[in-house]
């Protein structure tokens, strides 16, 4: 399986010291059965400042990271709108008339990317084992009725989101997620291999196989326990890897990171649209956690960990079972963290961050 890697093989400056304690860390995460298998990879000012491995992958071997996928989608839902097949405000319905009933009508893509149209859950009817049906999908929820009106509230729209995104681009365009994931992000970037919608045949022997250290307990009521809680069984499922579901992804920490870096860089979108989906779009409780939200367009806004006086324009979903990738415009920083166990926190990816952020302070 090719890694697309021709970007950098490692970091520009040789063994740097960031590199050298973000090595130490995850050696030692792994060393002590905390972790199973880590990748790290992290951008600085368009330069690749940290690229490690530990455990049972390398860094060339994407991992199913559950919603950090979500940071791919979002960013191909700003390049839908920068070319203009789609609009943030125009109702959903004029490329899905469909979508319309049940008191939808109203709908639009800033309510998709905000966790605002109200469909959080999959209807009921649906269950892991149709997620490879795109048509059934898309189906069950341009008929299903939201819990509240679009743009009233957020409520993490935990595998909606993706046929969401997707049935827009794909009525759009005449294209599918995982093409246009190829032809407009990864083969430009030259991390062909590295992020995927659905897993190729030839590639699906070389992944690395998760592992599961505690079960997550499901979250409230809205969202069905396969939905809300992560599990080994699921994201080794080869018929979920195979299946382009842009909720989620199969991606490696440094094709994640160089996506990122390229859109601080400008190579994805330019500076007016950077400022646009990076800025505070809604704001409210969470209907699913109960926990404060605070969402730019397509992102959660701020910093795992990050101090509460820091007043981070940081943006990025981290995954279920421990992942995490972000961007930080002010700082020029993209992050990511895949791994292996699946856990019930991010307190791997508050390690590693954090030592990244204690060195960006002192230089």
């Amino acid at each position: 399986m090719g890694t697309g890697r021709n970007q950098c093989e490692g970091p520009t400056t040789g063994m740097t010291d960031i590199q050298k304690q973000v090595q130490r860390q995850i050696d030692t995460l792994v060393s002590t059965g905390a972790e199973t298998g880590l990748q790290v990879a992290a951008f600085r000012d368009g330069e690749l400042i940290v690229d490690a491995s530990a455990g049972t992958t390398a860094p060339g071997t994407p991992i199913f990271g559950f919603s950090t996928g979500k940071n791919v989608t979002a960013t191909l839902a700003h390049l839908l709108v920068a070319r203009g097949f789609l609009d943030y405000d125009s109702p959903l319905t004029d490329v899905w008339p469909e979508f319309g009933v049940r008191g939808k009508a109203t709908a639009t893509l800033r309510h998709v990317l905000t966790h605002t149209v109200g469909l959080p859950a999959m209807p009921p009817e649906i269950t892991p084992a149709d997620l490879p049906d795109w048509s059934t999908v898309c189906g069950s929820l341009a008929a299903a009725e939201p819990r509240w009106p679009p743009g009233a509230a957020t409520g993490y729209h935990s595998y909606t989101f993706g046929y969401l995104v997707g049935e827009l681009a794909r009525r759009a365009t005449g294209r599918p997620m995982r093409e246009l994931l190829r032809e407009w992000i990864t083969s430009p970037l030259g991390i062909e291999g590295q992020i995927f919608f659905g897993v190729p045949d030839e590639s699906l022997p070389g992944l690395t196989r998760l592992d599961q250290q505690a079960q997550q307990r499901p979250t409230g009521a809205v969202l069905a326990p396969w939905e809300s809680r992560p599990s080994a069984e699921f994201g080794n499922n080869h018929q979920i890897l195979r299946a382009d579901i842009p909720s989620v992804a199969t991606a490696t920490a440094h094709g994640l990171a160089a996506m990122f870096n390229a859109v601080l860089q400008g190579k994805l979108v330019d500076a007016p649209r950077l400022a646009e989906l990076s800025a505070l779009a809604f704001e409210g409780t969470d209907q699913v956690f109960g926990t404060p939200a605070r969402l730019a367009l397509g992102f959660p806004l701020g910093r795992i960990g990050a101090p509460p006086e820091e007043h981070s324009v940081a943006f990025g979903w981290p995954g279920g079972g421990g992942s995490y990738a972000y961007a930080d415009p002010a700082r020029g920083v993209a992050f990511a963290l895949t791994k292996t166990r699946l856990v019930p926190d991010f307190d791997t990816a508050l390690s590693v961050t954090t030592i990244l952020a204690d060195h960006l302070a002192g230089t």
